[in-house]
């Protein structure tokens, strides 16, 4: 499996999807969060791609595993930061699952790549 451009990754494409879903719905949040959980969610939301480009930069099998497991753990944040701002009513329950469901699907493409990456190493 050698992917030549991180761009061509399904789950980079789908993580910058939902940065944009995410940013969209933070621009309602009050403006007291422009600082607070608004800017934490965009940032952490943000991260998951950001990682995985950085880990296929690395041009090395477990570089680019460490790095996805990074993404992993940046898509717990958001999911974690997205069932405050609902608990907060800064976002609707209609919403907030809708994009759990997108973190769900981002996070099991990124449990795949780790899973055939290592399948990878073990078989070297």
């Amino acid at each position: 499996m050698q992917i030549q451009y991180y761009r061509d990754l399904l789950v980079w494409q789908k993580a910058i999807d939902l940065c944009v879903e995410v940013h969209n719905v933070t621009l309602v949040f009050p403006k007291q969060e422009l600082f607070g959980l608004s800017a934490q969610l965009n940032r952490s939301v943000v991260s998951i791609p950001s990682n995985i480009a950085e880990g296929h930069g690395r041009r090395t099998t477990p570089d680019f595993i460490h790095f996805l497991s990074i993404s992993r753990g940046s898509m717990n944040e958001v999911e974690t930061q997205l069932t405050l701002a609902m608990r907060y009513n800064y976002l609707s329950q209609t919403d907030h699952d809708e994009l759990l469901e997108r973190c769900g699907e981002v996070g099991r493409m990124l449990n795949g790549l780790i899973d055939a990456l290592e399948r990878r190493l073990g078989s070297s």
